[in-house]
């Protein structure tokens, strides 16, 4: 890895730190992590607040400035949401992967997973796109979001204590526990970084 290297991290509420003040967000969580553990690196916060795949894909050549060396892409949580068809949201991050790859920038994709109240064939279908995409471009993979904050096996009873009032941000000691989790792979991202 380059000295002061910079990286994104182009998502949605979740990146952009949704309801909590901004030292405590993701992104500024994340980039003391990473500086606690000797890297000299910036994470530049891509994140907007309701965001679905296809805004993230539209805002992909405006996330890769020059100086953005690696990516990380968290985004599909609103697609989900709002019920979207999986397919689009496959091409949609497909199409985000091949931009990237057409710029060689790694990528860390961070997988979200579908709730059991969408119904079994889309928790299905949703779920599959991550490691999917994964091994076909070739790129580093999260588990999930909230792996860290469900436990193992998991269980969303677990997730309270970790959750802003809403029930679906993170809230701070939450954030820490998503950047126990996130921040060894973007270690892994860092040092794919030429």
């Amino acid at each position: 890895m380059q000295a002061g290297t910079t990286i994104a991290a182009l998502g949605d509420s979740l990146t952009a730190g949704y309801g909590l003040p901004p030292e405590e967000g993701l992104v500024p969580v994340l980039q003391a992590w990473l500086v606690a553990q000797g890297r000299d690196v910036t994470v530049q916060n891509a994140g907007v607040s309701g965001d679905t795949t296809a805004g993230g894909l539209s805002r992909l050549d405006w996330t890769l400035a020059p100086e953005v060396k690696g990516l990380i892409v968290a985004l599909g949580a609103n697609d989900m949401l709002r019920g979207l068809p999986p397919e689009q949201t496959r091409a949609n991050l497909e199409a985000i992967l091949k931009g990237a790859e057409a710029k060689h920038i790694p990528v860390l994709l961070v997988a979200m997973q579908a709730p059991a109240n969408l119904g079994p064939d889309y928790q299905k279908a949703f779920d599959a796109i991550y490691p999917e995409l994964a091994a076909t471009h070739h790129v580093l993979l999260n588990p999930g979001f909230y792996a860290p904050l469900l436990g193992n096996p998991p269980d969303p009873a677990r997730l309270q204590p970790f959750l802003q009032p809403d029930g679906l941000h993170p809230n701070a000691l939450g954030v820490t526990k998503v950047v126990d989790g996130l921040g060894p792979d973007v270690l892994k991202l860092l040092d794919t970084i030429q």
